[in-house]
């Protein structure tokens, strides 16, 4: 199937390092036409192929139909039932975006041809049109013009070898080895810190591997590993939703590898495993909670967006559900996040939109969301096309500036063994954090 040539909470307000991930993912397309590698076998059944592909393709709609044709910028959101959309786009989604438009080429849904013209449009508008402030770009842009919008922040950034070797990882880090959430001309430096297990191990492993601009290794023992028990399973954790253990590792490929502390992808499998308990736990009060539908994480609701999930139950939880949750976790739960996914297509009709899953809905309540959210819709096309292919990851790892983070970071591949790898299986981290190296 082919179309057309085209005619409050840290993820949201600080994510624009994610276009680095884009922008690095982006180079593959640049290979000439007729030496597209192909796509790996993957473990699973041709139905569960056909219904990835389905989503993946929808997904990519939204990337293509709601970035912009001057631009190449993507939007933040956009209805499911409307026309009329608002001129508000985040780097985050463009980031998301880049990679959406290399996987669609891969899978067919466009062809090079226009896949290539997206793209160099788009790394020209950063390169040549978007406002930066030493190489950081601003998260909230207009998404016709480039032009910074709501006072928005220069966040934790960079991009395709020039915008990427621009980008001053180490002014952030003068004063200290954390980094700061972001900056603004009117505040200066955020008060907040990258400081605990979150989506930042893909930014500090970003900069670490800079050639130009470098961080410090060190900087990399320093923000915390906090250790989390439940139901008996421990892993590396925050006070945080669900997408913290997804976005790092929607490039970052950590299989295998493991650095002084942890193996982080097991501690992924651990996490999403745990998550999905709890929600099983809280069954006796949200009764649409089961093997059938589990997953919260940072979403809309119908009183507005909530950060929320666990476990330790973090905000309002009502019973609504994020698809993104399970969609996010397909490469660590396989079994258990198809089975989610499928349950949503097939009984809850309103949850699906030309564009895949909308952003969540409540079935209690009868509520269904009318939008989808840009990173939300990208954590979820990227995870189900590594799960099928592993493309993401092994583009994404090509970069000299992914292999040097990991190894100046410490990362060094192990024996895993064969009961860790079962998808959908809880398993443990590798050896204990406090075995090798002393937690920060």
């Amino acid at each position: 199937m082919k179309i057309p040539g085209s005619t409050a909470l840290s993820r949201r307000r600080l994510f624009t390092y994610l276009l680095s991930a884009g922008l690095s993912a982006a180079a593959e397309i640049n290979r000439p036409s007729g030496q597209s590698a192909p796509v790996p076998q993957n473990r699973l059944s041709p139905d569960d192929d056909r219904f990835l592909n389905d989503l993946e393709y929808a997904n990519f709609l939204f990337f293509w139909e709601q970035s912009s044709p001057l631009t190449g910028l993507t939007r933040d959101r956009a209805s499911t039932n409307s026309r009329t959309q608002n001129v508000l786009a985040s780097i985050a989604a463009t980031g998301f975006g880049l990679t959406a438009v290399c996987i669609g080429q891969k899978r067919g849904y466009i062809d090079y041809a226009h896949a290539r013209d997206r793209v160099a449009l788009t790394l020209r508008s950063l390169l040549n049109w978007q406002p930066n402030h030493r190489g950081f770009f601003f998260h909230w842009v207009n998404i016709d013009t480039g032009e910074r919008v709501l006072d928005s922040e220069v966040s934790s950034v960079s991009t395709a070898t020039q915008i990427f070797e621009r980008v001053e990882w180490n002014w952030l880090s003068e004063d200290t080895p954390l980094l700061s959430h972001g900056w603004t001309p009117e505040v200066g430096f955020l008060p907040y810190r990258w400081d605990y297990y979150s989506e930042l191990m893909m930014m500090y492993l970003l900069g670490i591997g800079s050639n130009s601009f470098q961080l410090s290794p060190k900087t990399w023992d320093v923000w915390k590993r906090t250790t989390f028990e439940y139901a008996g399973m421990r892993y590396i954790g925050s006070f945080a939703p669900l997408f913290i253990n997804q976005y790092s590792q929607a490039w970052f490929d950590f299989r295998g590898k493991r650095d002084g502390y942890a193996d982080y992808f097991q501690n992924s499998v651990i996490a999403t495993e745990v998550h999905r308990r709890f929600c099983l736990d809280l069954s006796k009060e949200f009764p649409d909670y089961s093997d059938d539908l589990w997953g919260i994480t940072a979403s809309d609701s119908d009183h507005g967006y909530q950060v929320w999930g666990g476990p330790p139950r973090t905000g309002p939880i009502d019973g609504t559900i994020a698809p993104s949750a399970a969609a996010g976790s397909l490469p660590f739960l396989t079994d258990p996040a198809l089975r989610v996914l499928k349950t949503i297509r097939q009984r809850y009709g309103n949850a699906w939109s030309r564009y895949g899953f909308v952003n969540a809905f409540n079935p209690l309540k009868n509520w269904y969301d009318k939008d989808v959210i840009g990173i939300d819709t990208g954590i979820t096309m990227l995870m189900a096309e590594n799960v099928r292919s592993s493309f993401v990851w092994d583009t994404f790892m090509k970069n000299p500036e992914a292999q040097r983070g990991m190894e100046r970071a410490g990362f060094k591949p192990y024996a895993v063994s064969q009961t860790t790898k079962q998808p959908g299986k809880p398993a443990v981290a590798g050896p204990g954090p406090q075995s090798v190296k002393k937690l920060p």
